[in-house]
C-alpha cells in the first residue's frame, strides 16, 4: 500500500539514496545540507512516499506568499509509470492551496528533459521566463 507522509530524519538516508538513483544529486549540491535547510522551514511540506516501509518517493515544496516550489520530486525508477508521482504531486499541491498558494514553480534541469514529460500530464506549462541564480555561500567549503 502506497503512503503519503512527512519525513522524518530517520528517512534521510533512504531519501538521499533515492535522490542519487533518480539522477537529482550535484557535486555542488549536499543533498544532507539541504535535508538540514527543508527541516528549518516548512519541514512539513517535505514529504515522501512509501511502499512496504520503504522510502520509494519524495518531494520538497515550499511556499513564500507568493509562489509555491517544488524540489526534490522524485520516485524511485521501478515505481515510476505507476501514479505514484501524481499522488505524491496532488498531496503537496493540496498542501500548497491550503496556505493560499496561488501558483506553484519547478525547475527542470537541460540535462533533465526525460520528466518534462511527467510536468507536462501533470498540468505546468513552460513560463516564457530565464531561470537565473547567484550563489550566497561560499561553495569552497
Amino acid at each position: 500500500m502506497f503512503t503519503i507522509r512527512p519525513f522524518n530524519r530517520a528517512d534521510t538516508d533512504a531519501v538521499i539514496a533515492l535522490w542519487q538513483a533518480c539522477g537529482l544529486t550535484r557535486v555542488w549540491n549536499d543533498p544532507l545540507a539541504d535535508i538540514k535547510c527543508k527541516m528549518k522551514v516548512q519541514p512539513e511540506l517535505f514529504i515522501i512516499g512509501e511502499m512496504s516501509d520503504s522510502v520509494i518517493a519524495s518531494a520538497m515544496f515550499g511556499y513564500d506568499g507568493h509562489r509555491g516550489w517544488l524540489y526534490y520530486f522524485a520516485v524511485s525508477p521501478e515505481y515510476q509509470n505507476q501514479g505514484y508521482g501524481h499522488r505524491l504531486l496532488a498531496h503537496g499541491e493540496e498542501a500548497l492551496k491550503s496556505r493560499g498558494c496561488p501558483k506553484i514553480n519547478i525547475q527542470i534541469r537541460a540535462d533533465h528533459t526525460a520528466v518534462k514529460t511527467f510536468y507536462d500530464t501533470s498540468g505546468f506549462r513552460q513560463d516564457d521566463v530565464m531561470s537565473m541564480g547567484k550563489r550566497l555561500d561560499d561553495p569552497s567549503e
